[in-house]
């Protein structure tokens, strides 16, 4: 696709719309349209912007053709995963967009040196000691707070959960400005969890400077790649803080009662907590054998606490737009740098109903 009209006749294509539907969906005129995919009239750029915003292109990949690694990704991979990578193409573009406007993504990655170590295990650790010094510099807690929202106060990475299906875990996404975790919806909370942990572990060490895919998080073939086991490290010790985990065993004479209780506290699986005792060497191989077997319902149903797994599964099972990405496309059409067009779409509202509802909250004194 060389040329403008070539890339926006196969947005048309894509689409399935006639070239009427198509202009009347961007709010263009169709005659106009039809001049300029003929050569006849050149494309505005306001013309350009409103395709891009309707369409979820980057105003980039208009004008030139340049076609993002996600995009590629997206176009090559098959199943939930292909789905995934969509997803995550369409929210990129966006902040792509946005970081012209003047709304960058506020990404704020450690210090390159917390990923020194011998082994990747050991610079996962590292990585999770200082992801955590920056948690409590925000006053923040990994075990008591909603991790998707932390993750996007303390270090300004998006985090997105789609209704994808199995046979998908999360991605990392890097670079064309945005820095972005997007995960499937479950009714595994902790699973999801880890791999919220996991994925940001891979932003943090810079791994795959485009994308990281990961269909399966816990696949025995996965494991063996470094990266992988850097990003299991970190989200062990990020979820588990040595000394936090360390003081609430010493507490407490472990049992079956109060190893279920600890999985409910810092939110993991009975798994991810028997295989990070033994790490620290506080149960050995037989210990953390028995108590791998437990399932997350057993846990929470011996620790008393089945109606709290409840609340985190209709929590795990719900989609959630990047927040960050939610907050800087509204405030680019406050601040009269965008037309309302792209916030509603991201939204998934009619612009229409969401001028009347903005209207009635400013109408209401900005109450929502």
């Amino acid at each position: 696709m060389s040329s403008i009209s070539d890339r926006v006749r196969s947005l048309i294509d894509q689409s399935g719309l006639s070239l009427r539907d198509f202009a009347d969906q961007a709010d263009l005129d169709a005659e106009q349209l039809t001049e300029c995919l003929s050569g006849t009239s050149p494309f505005s750029s306001v013309d350009l912007a409103v395709i891009a915003d309707e369409f979820h292109v980057s105003m980039d990949w208009l004008l030139t053709g340049a076609e993002q690694p996600l995009a590629v990704a997206a176009r090559t991979t098959t199943g939930k995963a292909a789905e995934a990578l969509a997803v995550a193409r369409d929210y990129v573009a966006r902040r792509t967009d946005l970081d012209k406007l003047g709304y960058p993504q506020p990404w704020r990655p450690v210090s390159p040196t917390a990923r020194s170590g011998n082994g990747y295990a050991a610079q996962g650790e590292a990585l999770a000691r200082s992801a955590l010094k920056a948690v409590q510099r925000h006053g923040r807690s990994v075990p008591q707070d909603g991790l998707p929202e932390m993750i996007e106060a303390v270090f300004g990475a998006d985090v997105a959960v789609e209704p994808l299906g199995d046979g998908f875990d999360g991605l990392a996404a890097m670079g064309q400005g945005a820095k972005l975790i997007v995960l499937s919806t479950t009714s595994n909370p902790a699973r999801q969890r880890f791999t919220l942990a996991h994925e940001l572990g891979h932003l943090l060490a810079d791994d795959d400077q485009d994308v990281h895919l990961d269909r399966d998080i816990f696949d025995q073939a996965q494991k063996k790649d470094p990266s992988e086991q850097r990003a299991n490290a970190f989200a062990s010790a990020f979820l588990l803080p040595e000394q936090s985990l360390r003081d609430a065993v010493s507490a407490v004479k472990l049992t079956r009662e109060t190893f279920s209780a600890l999985c409910c506290d810092f939110r993991v699986s009975p798994a991810t907590m028997a295989y990070r005792l033994l790490t620290l060497r506080v149960i050995d191989a037989g210990a953390c054998d028995y108590y791998k077997r437990m399932t997350v319902r057993e846990a929470a149903v011996v620790a008393g606490r089945a109606d709290e797994l409840d609340r985190r599964i209709a929590a795990s099972e719900k989609k959630r737009l990047p927040g960050l990405l939610a907050r800087d496309t509204r405030a680019a059409y406050e601040a009269g740098r965008a037309t309302l067009r792209p916030y509603a779409s991201l939204l998934g509202v009619d612009v229409d109903k969401l001028r009347e509802q903005l209207a009635a909250e400013q109408d209401n004194g900005g109450a929502a």
